[in-house]
């Protein structure tokens, strides 16, 4: 068992209790009752490298990263940096998030937010929109294709933006199959945790052109900005060293200005 397949059983455990708790159909009505999704597409498509923010806590790989008491004040740092998104993990067991912090975030800015768990039901998907995401992560690894097919259909229909996860060139071209406009390449290898910062760089020409392309892990500085920019990204999402850099603002700030430099806006 991988490390991902770990997760997803887990994940698997807790949504069954939630099940319980609250039916899709009280879901349903809670998503009647929310403010319309916000967009990110017009701003990942506009010149430069545009840049979220992650609240994470904790991750498989290095444990626990920071103490986050106060979700919201952390996004609203990000925000005031010029953050385009705020990605907001809600996986429990490994990650330490809940969907409490996505609400709690949601109410503190007016940025998109992304809600970045395991999502492998419809379910999920509802979960995450009537908490006020307008995102969700899609990881092509944990889906076979009828599924990944599904869920996309089914976050637009709900008016969710989904981020489709990939690792591979297999992975990609599973995405665009299935219809991603928006495309991640994490450089992390959820089969084993290891990071490989050139698999962006690898992996982006198999984006077809128009599809927007997000960078993962990895990303600690201005500099791996403007590298990414020059092998195609659009939008690096960053969590572990702005968490753990001791300024959020002034770290997103720094991430923001490089991704609006001449060097990666004329690109």
């Amino acid at each position: 068992m991988t490390v991902l397949d770990d997760i997803i059983a887990g994940v698997r455990e807790d949504l069954a209790v939630r099940e319980q708790q609250v039916t899709l159909a009280e879901l349903k009505e809670r998503v009647r009752q929310v403010d319309e999704a916000r967009d990110p597409m017009p701003t990942f498509r506009s010149p430069g490298v545009s840049v979220i923010a992650e609240v994470k806590r904790s991750s498989p790989s290095r444990g626990a990263l920071a103490d986050i008491t106060d979700p919201a004040s952390l996004a609203t740092a990000y925000a005031a940096g010029g953050a385009s998104a705020i990605s907001v993990l809600t996986e429990g067991r490994r990650f330490g998030g809940s969907l409490a912090d996505l609400v709690a975030v949601r109410k503190a800015v007016d940025v998109p937010v992304l809600c970045k768990d395991f999502i492998v039901t419809a379910y999920q998907l509802f979960e995450a929109r009537a908490a006020g995401a307008d995102l969700a992560l899609l990881i092509v690894a944990a889906l076979d294709d009828a599924r990944l097919i599904g869920l996309i259909e089914r976050a637009e229909s709900i008016g969710l933006t989904p981020l489709v996860e990939t690792h591979t060139e297999a992975e990609i071209d599973r995405a665009v199959a299935a219809g991603a406009k928006l495309i991640g390449i994490n450089n992390r290898d959820l089969a084993t945790l290891e990071v490989d910062t050139t698999t962006f760089a690898r992996l982006a020409p198999r984006v077809p052109e128009g599809v927007v392309r997000i960078a993962e892990s990895g990303v600690r500085g201005p500099k791996d900005v403007f590298e990414l920019s020059r092998v195609g990204a659009d939008v690096v999402l960053v969590g572990e060293a702005l968490v753990t850099g001791g300024d959020p603002q002034s770290g997103v700030a720094d991430l923001v200005s490089a991704g609006a430099h001449p060097a990666c806006a004329g690109r």
